[in-house]
């Protein structure tokens, strides 16, 4: 929860950088909007899996650990794009948009266990 915590106020800051801060440079405010969208959404998801555990979805407790390595590498390899880091880092971008996807997986398999009420 603490990860999640830090990463939403990460992504309300570079949110605001990028509409304040950025404004001569369209590519690196359009790079700092997405990463911060996505990380902020997926914040938002890593706190819905606890509540998604307390309904019995015991197995929602492994969909944080990808959601937040996803926000580490996507949104962190758009936030280095956008401060100036070599175009070979986008290498890493689509390695967090594939944990993304395997955290929402996840939850998929989580949803199945619980029993309707």
């Amino acid at each position: 929860m603490t990860f999640a915590a830090a990463g939403g106020f990460v992504a309300v800051a570079v949110g605001a950088f990028a509409a304040h801060g950025m404004e001569g440079d369209p590519r690196a405010q359009e790079l700092l909007r997405t990463g911060a969208m996505y990380g902020f959404m997926h914040t938002m998801a890593t706190f819905a899996c606890a509540t998604f555990m307390q309904v019995g979805a015991r197995r929602a407790r492994f969909a944080p650990a990808f959601f937040l390595s996803g926000v580490l590498l996507f949104s962190g390899s758009l936030y280095a794009l956008a401060f100036g880091a070599p175009r070979w880092v986008g290498i890493v971008t689509p390695f967090g948009g594939l944990s993304f996807l395997a955290g929402w997986a996840i939850l998929v398999w989580a949803a199945r266990g619980v029993d309707p009420i």
